[in-house]
């Protein structure tokens, strides 16, 4: 499971939900967009990408002066938590974070500015994006590009999910949690 969200969403929203007697050695979590590696085997982290103190700065210091520069697009940053459909109505057609995106592309072009989920701007090292997160996973596992099924709702060219489909992964599109339950259950259907 790869997600842009950190570590504390995937407890709350994926370990806390399994049941107690759940098997977790089979259980892959790459939080972060793929910047962070968690595998149960006695504890979770096997890898992480952390960017430097003085590169966080850097980043938050460029990402509000892009944000001031474009501050005509009245943009409005959500929290991790705000409900999807508020996420969604910040920026419905992109256009808003499309100009930060290009404006603190110019201020920090060492790193990769690209928009994230429905109301989020990553900032990763360039390279670093959901397929990296992807290879690892392969690297780690010791499975094949195509023994992966990638699930998401941006599949789509520009969309953060696209990644995955560019490497080669098999990729299928969803629209929200329902639908991606019932495509979860179709292959572990087919599987099983």
């Amino acid at each position: 499971m790869i997600s842009g969200g950190g570590w504390p969403e995937f407890e709350k929203q994926v370990l806390g939900r399994l049941p107690q007697d759940a098997v977790l050695k089979n259980l892959s979590l790459l939080p972060t967009g793929g910047t962070k590696f968690y595998r149960y085997s006695g504890d979770w982290r096997t890898y992480s990408e952390d960017f430097t103190s003085k590169e966080k700065t850097k980043i938050i210091a460029s990402l509000k002066k892009a944000l001031d520069e474009s501050s005509q697009t009245t943009y409005s940053a959500l929290w991790q938590e705000a409900p999807l459909e508020e996420k969604k109505k910040s920026d419905p057609d992109y256009t808003k974070r499309e100009t930060i995106t290009a404006l603190a592309s110019k201020l920090i072009p060492e790193f990769s500015v690209r928009m994230g989920g429905a109301a989020s701007i990553d900032v990763t090292n360039h390279g670093i994006d959901k397929a990296y997160g992807i290879r690892k996973l392969r690297d780690i596992v010791g499975i094949t590009l195509r023994e992966i099924i990638f699930i998401s709702d941006a599949v789509f060219p520009g969309g953060n999910d696209y990644p995955p489909e560019r490497a080669g992964v098999v990729s299928v599109c969803v629209q929200g949690p329902h639908e991606t339950k019932r495509v979860v259950e179709g292959v572990i259907g087919c599987v099983a």
